[in-house]
């Protein structure tokens, strides 16, 4: 399992109603996609909920990095740079994935918590702390799935969760979603992984 993420951040004075169009019209492509446990379509709103920003930020969860390189350089990624300028793709290798009690429901927020793995630390004391805190995300109410995975050129963990309302139990960015596409979320490899 393979997680990514890029950010547009947006001018201040954006009119995010854009971004909720673009989503409308294209969101639905990646619904079949081949390789694809979940893409969430997610935006933050400059003021809403605590957002000092107006940002696009679309989450990934691959379940093949064959899938993850086709959207990459296949074209589907060509259209977002083509319309905002190539950003930057963070990239994570997973550590767990848990489904919620609210899988199946609608999604209307998400959570995403970065956060440094510290020096000196033992390295599998931390990975297994991600791995529990995967679990009681998803053990949340309204949670639909939880995730952990690590970047070990930054040594940064994110933790992500996926709610079916807009009050999560969890502490980070909060989003909104727009659209999910989920083709292979049942291939998504459930527990920790490794």
């Amino acid at each position: 399992m393979h997680a990514m993420q890029y950010e547009l951040t947006l001018p201040a004075d954006y009119d995010m109603a854009v971004i909720r169009a673009r989503v409308f019209r294209i969101g639905h492509l990646l619904d079949d996609w081949d390789g694809l446990g979940f893409k969430t379509y997610l935006m933050r709103e400059r003021g809403v909920n605590g957002s000092p920003v107006n940002q696009y930020a679309p989450f990934y969860l691959w379940d093949t990095v064959e899938g993850m390189n086709s959207f990459l350089w296949g074209g589907a990624f060509q259209g977002l740079s083509n319309d905002f300028g190539r950003p930057s793709v963070r990239q994570w290798t997973g550590l767990s994935y848990e489904k919620g009690g609210a899988v199946g429901s609608p999604a209307r927020s998400a959570v995403r918590r970065r956060q440094p793995v510290p020096e000196g630390v033992e390295l599998a004391e931390v990975m297994a702390e991600a791995v529990d805190e995967t679990g009681r995300l998803a053990g949340e109410d309204g949670a639909l799935f939880a995730a952990a995975a690590v970047d070990t050129a930054r040594w940064e963990l994110v933790h992500f969760s996926l709610w079916a309302h807009e009050a999560p139990k969890a502490d980070g960015d909060l989003f909104e979603v727009l659209h999910v596409s989920a083709p292979g979320r049942e291939r998504l490899p459930r527990g920790r992984q490794w």
